[in-house]
């Protein structure tokens, strides 16, 4: 989603980006107007309306996100929504999980629904002479009328548990609880595809353009759920232990450049733990030492070590590492220990080669 995308600003801090479906959204609210006789900045104004129900929503999500303790980093506007993604592995970890989930999928439909009934409230006591519920609700040449249901439109629909929508996310973290990740995953995609294609139907048969182009955005987000989130949920399934590199070499923190250097030509690692006895102190990379040989001459590793490290655990989830080393400074290292022993370390250039090894490991497990 985000590769079709383009960013349009930042605010208090996150970075705001809208998907270029809203382009397309564009044009076929110009045509429409021109198709009912009125003019393209009329056409211009309605794609707006729901520009702003959007952003309406998605403004109440990050005022909870903030409530909630949830650090924002990015907001992604999507016709039917938007996609947030946060700062830390513990804000994205707690809002995955099933209460706060049912707690942010109330927030973006109850304020949607909540500014179309105040707006028609509004605009019955200072224009009644405007009715609402006048059809077409949605059209160029009332977009008063069409401010009030194109709101109450993403609110209802956003209710709807197909995926990728507030109901959606729901209806897979409930039925997570019993059949899984995985099988929820599915059944989400599943429903939230049938869902778009009834909604497509409809609008062919009200007819309702707007119906049509919700129906097909849900089509496509589904499907993407399908294949992402399942993806995801195999990565999630993988461990350090899995894909550590376990045959290493050390350096002590008492070695010497020259002769840290001399056992470096011996191995392909390009980052080394450093140990002080049994106890990791520190990492240090070859091209350091090599540095360090040529401005100040010999010396000892502990000199030129860094001795700001992460480490992990062999159970810990390798996505779930990552995502808190990257969310810092990042490592050229990870050093995997049990207890104070070091059993294995994760480096750039292993890991790579280690998860597609891993993948076809698992396809020549699979049964035919």
């Amino acid at each position: 989603m985000r590769g079709w995308s383009f960013p349009i600003g930042r605010f208090l801090g996150v970075d705001v980006r809208i998907h270029t479906f809203f382009l397309l959204i564009l044009g076929l609210s110009i045509s429409y107007a021109s198709m009912t006789g009125s003019t393209g900045s009329r056409g211009f104004a309605l794609w707006l309306l729901l520009l702003l129900a959007v952003v309406i929503r998605e403004v109440a999500r990050a005022i909870g996100a903030a409530w909630f303790g949830l650090d924002l980093r990015s907001i992604l506007l999507l016709p039917v929504g938007g996609l947030m993604s946060y700062a830390s592995t513990e804000a994205t970890e707690k809002a995955s999980t099933p209460e706060m989930q049912k707690r942010m999928a109330v927030i973006g439909p109850t304020a949607n629904i909540g500014f179309g009934v105040l707006l028609a409230a509004m605009t019955l006591t200072i224009a009644p002479e405007v009715s609402i519920l006048e059809r077409p609700w949605m059209s160029p040449m009332h977009l008063l009328r069409a401010a009030v249901w194109m709101n109450i439109l993403l609110g209802v629909v956003n209710l709807l548990p197909a995926s990728p929508l507030d109901g959606g996310r729901v209806f897979r973290g409930e039925f997570a609880k019993t059949k899984g990740v995985m099988k929820s995953t599915r059944a989400a995609a599943g429903l939230g595809q049938f869902i778009s294609i009834a909604l497509i139907v409809a609008g062919l048969l009200v007819p309702n353009m707007w119906l049509v182009m919700i129906g097909a955005f849900l089509m496509i987000g589904a499907h993407m759920e399908d294949q992402g989130l399942l993806l995801q949920t195999d990565v999630d399934a993988v461990r350090m232990r899995d894909v550590m590199l376990t045959q290493f070499s050390m350096l002590s923190a008492s070695d010497t450049l020259e002769d840290a250097l001399q056992r470096s030509v011996h191995t392909l690692q390009d980052v080394f733990p450093v140990v002080r006895g049994s106890n990791l102190v520190g990492a240090v990379s070859r091209q350091s030492i090599v540095d360090a040989l040529q401005s100040d001459g010999n010396g000892y590793v502990q000199g030129v070590m860094t001795r700001s490290f992460q480490t992990a655990q062999p159970d810990d989830s390798l996505v779930k590492t990552l995502r808190r080393i990257m969310a810092g400074q990042g490592a050229q290292m990870v050093p995997v220990l049990e207890g104070d022993r070091i059993v294995g370390i994760i480096t750039p250039q292993n890991l790579a080669l280690s998860m597609g090894m891993l993948n076809q490991r698992r396809k020549l497990r699979q049964p035919e």
